[in-house]
């Protein structure tokens, strides 16, 4: 469970398998979905999924080169997860407007 919660604890993690649940992104693309996020920490956050097996990095052949991040098989296994904490906080949101 340490592990588990080591991965996707912190502010940005949950956030960035959230959008790649969906498709692939480039880093621009995650930028502009995850705000409030600084260039700095999203770098470190990427670069921490992916050594930690959950996130995948691939270089593209384009000129000039761009980079697109995936989910791996063990990434996905943790959406369910970060799904029942967003279910959660909605509903910790309606409890708290009373």
């Amino acid at each position: 469970m340490h592990r588990c919660l080591g991965v996707i604890g912190g502010r940005w993690a949950p956030a960035i398998i959230w959008y790649l649940s969906e498709d692939p992104r480039r880093f621009s693309e995650l930028k502009g979905d995850i705000q409030g996020v600084s260039a700095k920490v999203l770098t470190a956050r990427l670069k921490k999924l992916e050594a930690d097996g959950v996130i995948n990095r691939e270089v593209m052949p384009t000129s000039p080169p761009s980079v697109e991040y995936s989910l791996t098989e063990l990434g996905a296994e943790l959406i369910p997860a970060i799904k029942a904490i967003v279910a959660v906080g909605h509903r910790l949101k309606e409890v708290n407007k009373l």
